[in-house]
């Protein structure tokens, strides 16, 4: 998906209301930054914040990171991607993935079931449909009859597939345009690239908290990973990695739901790996490399924290400085 050195940022940014971000997204591309990329857990979705960025400027790419496909079926996921594809023509970017089950179920009432294979059925739909086919078929994991965007976009958006663990990542490789990927460090970026292959766009999403004193970036660090790497596929993914070891005491205690002794267990090199912290050129230094490891797009999430202004941080961790 292009050779450009890449350099996202998370919209919309947690401690602003969505309309007050409008100049600073408009300065964004004069900043260094090439991408957007949305998040989407239990507050904005994944599309709204980037229809209203594509408004704003025209100098950047834009990317779901990501859309569920359990939460939306197939036809909804083809409808809103095609409607951010005419919003951004030929600088929007699908990003699909699994989610988890306490969304997919807990939230949403729904069953997470052959997960591999519903990606793969849902990329193979989304390739027809928004390329404008009528789509009729009995997928694995799901039935389309007679289906047609009305009207298809007119530059098909890019597909782009969360992946944590070689299968998913080969998926990608064969299926999308690229994998996206997060919680890892520079040192993992080889092992996903492995798998992935040369010419799979690899895409992580970098946990970035600006704060100066290692103490604080450290607890706010825990917390991240205790939230995260306790959930099935986050746990594995780092079993993968070579981490089974290091995170099974905190992943038992969590368990057991003693959630304080289960953040004490998580040691301070693991924090430094995983979460970018410091003085904002620190944190540039980090994300860099990351790319100089393999990565084609580092995609910065400002992690709120005591004292740090979420747009200046976005400022002061643009590429230039």
């Amino acid at each position: 998906m292009g050779s450009t050195p890449r350099w996202g940022i998370t919209l919309p940014l947690r401690g602003m209301a969505l309309p007050d971000q409008r100049d600073l997204v408009a300065a964004l591309p004069d900043l260094g930054y090439t991408d957007a990329w949305s998040s989407e857990v239990n507050g904005a979705d994944a599309f709204t914040p980037l229809a209203a960025a594509a408004q704003w400027t025209s100098g950047l790419r834009f990317g779901t990171a990501i859309a569920g496909i359990f939460t939306r079926g197939p036809a909804l996921l083809a409808m809103d991607a095609a409607t951010c594809a005419s919003l951004a023509p030929g600088r929007f970017v699908l990003g699909i993935g699994v989610s988890s089950p306490v969304i997919v179920e807990d939230w949403n009432g729904l069953t997470l079931d052959r997960p591999y294979q519903r990606a793969k059925d849902t990329l193979r739909f989304l390739r027809a449909a928004l390329a404008g086919e009528k789509v009729t078929g009995q997928f694995e994991t799901f039935t389309v009859s007679g289906f047609r965007l009305d009207p298809p976009p007119a530059q098909p958006p890019g597909l782009v597939l969360a992946a944590l663990r070689p299968g998913m990542v080969r998926l990608a490789a064969a299926h999308a345009d690229g994998a996206i990927t997060n919680w890892l460090s520079p040192a993992d970026v080889p092992t996903v690239r492995a798998v992935a292959g040369p010419d799979c766009e690899l895409i992580a999403r970098l946990f970035v908290c600006p704060v100066a004193d290692p103490g604080t970036a450290r607890a706010i660090g825990r917390r991240l990973i205790a939230a995260y790497l306790t959930v099935p596929a986050y746990a594995a993914f780092h079993e993968w990695l070579g981490r089974g070891e290091i995170l099974r005491p905190m992943q038992e205690a969590w368990a057991a739901g003693d959630r304080k002794r289960a953040l004490e267990l998580i040691p301070d090199k693991l924090v430094d790996e995983l979460v970018v912290h410091g003085e904002p050129a620190a944190c540039r230094d980090r994300v860099a490399q990351y790319q100089a490891s393999g990565l084609d797009t580092p995609v910065v999430m400002v992690v709120p924290a005591p004292g740090v202004d979420e747009a200046e941080a976005v400022r002061q961790l643009a590429p230039a400085g």
